[in-house]
């Protein structure tokens, strides 16, 4: 819960997203996480009219365990290129090329 609430946290933050201008939100996990759904944590973290949907990410051998993604849908005039994407921990080995200097680490 606390790793999945940091992450949106930086998510918001880093992209200047003002919470009411987010549509939805999309988490997957991985299969060894399965105590708690962690849409839970966006809605501790007092987001109670955002849409949130939770799904377990596909089994590929060799992939990288313990992982929450969370893809963000936000109402904005930025482009994509302004966008920032959060990578966390060991997820920045993920896409260093998007995490390197946009605040995942």
């Amino acid at each position: 819960m606390e790793a999945t609430k940091k992450l949106l946290l930086a998510i918001v933050e880093e992209n200047e997203v003002d919470t009411g201008d987010i549509a939805s939100i999309f988490f997957t996990l991985t299969a060894d996480l399965n105590a708690q759904f962690p849409a839970l944590a966006a809605r501790e973290l007092g987001w109670r009219h955002v849409p949130l949907l939770c799904a377990r990410e596909i089994s590929v051998p060799g992939a990288m365990a313990k992982v929450i993604r969370v893809l963000v849908h936000v109402n904005t005039e930025k482009s994509q290129q302004e966008l920032k994407h959060i990578y966390l921990g060991d997820a920045v080995s993920l896409r260093e090329d998007l995490s390197e200097g946009a605040g995942g680490s």
